[in-house]
């Protein structure tokens, strides 16, 4: 059924080999690796000898597949299939059991049921990243299935690292010939900065214009977020120099704040927003300097870093909700609020009574 589909998805079709890694564009004999929905919608239509039930829990499954992607700022409209993770079902399950509850496990079951299969059949038309298969992702799930479901964001402490290792590379020399390298190394810079002083998802990041920011001078800016909400997002002045040292190694007008500079899009069209760097080229941004750094990091966790950092030191739980673009302060809680405890433990040791100084008040309100 699926090599019955090639014409409509051509990366679907047999191939002799996977694909080249996230993000490189091309595998599967030259075939350009799906986005998550579009091989969603295959997957799907190969389930026409299935049961209209099971057809009908897949497609369910799958949606709220698609809910947990699109929170995890990795949107399946544009996420190469070969993007997934060895965690993604971990993530998955422990997503649904936020949202459903522990008293919920056998709606857990049936929407994991789904997301295995889906993940089945990647592997076998040979989706997934080289390293990654479906027994991977499923001993990983194996070992969290009936343990503490949840797990607080783990973010690796050596994230601001990223930020130095393209702070610290070395500028090529100026004039044509290095022309792209030096642009491309002055943006990394500039959007690592935006990222770790922000916290905006890479969407957010790459909708960007430089209007926005007034060219790298207002220390912040009114984006419109999930949902089409609006926020202000706040610049430290470190991010501002760097957006700043960017835009004026520019010599164009470009509406977009974030550039591609390979050109492999053509030339620039209009406002030159058929060369706005991508979502995906964050990632990859962000996934060249965590290698370099030796941190495990995505784009994502410096939105986790940032929450974390700023409850940690006193924020309130609204405020952290207002900054990070939350429809409400329950999702802040259940996603931040307990990531680390020092801010707990001096509350703990501030108003906590010794036994002699509960029984002085109760004495006291005796008399």
């Amino acid at each position: 059924m699926v090599a019955a589909l090639a014409p409509i998805y051509p990366a679907l079709a047999p191939a002799a080999g996977r694909g080249t890694g996230a993000g490189a564009g091309d595998a599967n004999d030259g075939m350009p690796i799906p986005a998550v929905e579009t091989a969603v919608r295959a997957f799907l239509a190969t389930l026409v000898g299935k049961a209209p039930r099971t057809e009908a829990t897949y497609r369910s499954s799958l949606r709220r597949f698609a809910e947990f992607l699109e929170e995890e700022g990795l949107p399946p409209a544009s996420l190469p299939t070969d993007a997934l993770t060895a965690t993604s079902l971990e993530r998955f399950h422990a997503w649904l059991v936020r949202g459903y509850g522990r008293d919920r496990r056998a709606t857990t079951t049936t929407y994991m049921a789904g997301a295995r299969a889906f993940i089945a059949f990647l592997d076998r038309r040979r989706l997934l990243a080289s390293d990654t298969s479906s027994e991977q992702m499923r001993g990983h799930l194996r070992e969290v299935v009936g343990k503490a479901s949840y797990k607080t964001p783990r973010i690796d402490r050596g994230l601001p690292l990223v930020v130095l290792a393209a702070e610290h590379a070395e500028l090529p020399p100026s004039g044509p010939d290095h022309e792209r390298e030096r642009l491309e190394l002055q943006r990394d810079r500039a959007i690592l900065h935006t990222l770790f002083t922000t916290g905006m998802r890479r969407e957010e990041l790459s909708r960007l214009n430089r209007e926005d920011v007034d060219d790298g001078w207002s220390s912040q800016a009114l984006i419109t977020g999930k949902g089409d909400k609006e926020r202000v997002v706040f610049f430290s002045e470190e991010g501002l120099l760097a957006v700043r040292a960017y835009l004026q190694a520019r010599t164009d007008r470009y509406a977009p704040l974030f550039l591609r500079h390979d050109r492999r899009r053509g030339p620039a069209t209009g406002s030159g927003d058929n060369l706005r760097l991508s979502p995906w080229g964050i990632w990859h941004v962000v996934k060249r300097y965590a290698a370099i750094a030796g941190v495990d990091a995505s784009p994502h966790d410096f939105r986790h870093a940032k929450a974390s950092t700023l409850l940690n030191r006193g924020a309130k739980l609204s405020e952290v909700q207002d900054i990070l673009g939350h429809a409400s302060p329950e999702t802040t809680k259940k996603i931040y609020a307990h990531y680390e405890t020092a801010h707990l433990r001096d509350a703990f040791e501030r108003f906590s009574a010794t036994v002699d100084e509960a029984a002085a008040e109760v004495r006291e309100r005796r008399r």
